[in-house]
């Protein structure tokens, strides 16, 4: 097996660069990427008009790669008619895969679009093209913020398998339990489709920390201490954070996780160590 042929079904996925730059990096981190013969790629989405079509742009330069590429879809701010022109170009621009998302509300905005949920999402793209998407959702293992609690979260959550999705990838999180706790619940619940865990390399603690603030991932305290530590030694927060999340996507993998997919953040460097210390 060449050193490129990498066996675990591994995902990445970019956000749309908003400068000439940095669109010219991604296509250098989309060629590095690419090489590990990856699943899919994924490509995400921000609210308003721009931005998505600075999306379908990213989806039809990832896509030359020759791997897979799955745009972001988001309920929040279209209407069905822009989403049924948006399938359409996308079907025609040889897309097969998809994420299907409720999407944040952008501060501001009046109003949330025809579509309220992403279960409902799913449900247009099946009535509106069938089979030909391959459709994932986002599942959240240590619970979506803003669900009244997990048991509520991962009902809503096989709302969405049952809607027709294919898969499902979670938010990034740091504790293993709370990801096999959550695929327990699912299954309990007759969710039979993969969970493909979401992960995040740690290479910047101050923005890690915010992130996860907002989007509601766990940052054990062990490790925040441990990050803290180090300062503005950004060498050794990379060191620690590729190790512990090494070990974490080494333990999801030998618990029976269908795959790992991860939030490149427009760079390969720090995703490709946590691959490389990976074993089958």
């Amino acid at each position: 097996m060449s050193s490129h042929e990498h066996p675990l079904g591994i995902s990445f996925e970019f956000f749309p660069p908003s400068t000439d730059a940095g669109r010219d990096k991604l296509i250098r981190v989309r060629d590095e990427l690419a090489a590990r013969k990856p699943r899919f790629f994924s490509v995400t989405y921000g609210a308003g008009g721009s931005t998505q079509a600075r999306t379908r742009q990213v989806v039809r330069e990832v896509s030359e790669s020759g791997i897979s590429t799955a745009p972001h879809l988001s309920c929040i701010g279209s209407e069905k008619s822009q989403l049924r022109d948006l399938l359409l170009q996308y079907r025609e621009e040889g897309v097969d895969s998809l994420v299907a998302l409720r999407g944040d509300m952008p501060s501001g905005m009046g109003s949330i679009g025809e579509l309220r949920y992403a279960n409902e999402l799913v449900e247009f793209i099946r009535a509106e093209t069938g089979d030909h998407f391959d459709i994932a959702v986002a599942a959240y293992p240590e619970s979506h913020p803003q669900a009244p609690n997990l048991d509520k979260d991962v009902e809503n959550f096989a709302r969405k398998m049952k809607a027709g999705a294919n898969m499902a990838i979670t938010q990034y999180f740091f504790t293993a339990d709370a990801y096999f706790n959550f695929v327990d619940k699912a299954r309990a619940l007759g969710v039979e489709q993969p969970i493909i865990p979401g992960i995040m390399p740690i290479t910047n603690y101050t923005k890690l920390a915010r992130f996860s603030d907002a989007c509601g991932a766990e940052i054990p305290r062990w490790i925040r201490k441990q990050l803290e530590s180090y300062g503005d030694d950004s060498e050794a927060i990379a060191a620690f954070g590729t190790d512990v999340v090494s070990r974490l996507c080494q333990r999801l993998l030998d618990g029976g996780a269908p795959g790992l997919h991860f939030y490149t953040l427009n760079q390969a460097a720090p995703v490709l160590k946590i691959v490389d210390n990976l074993t089958d």
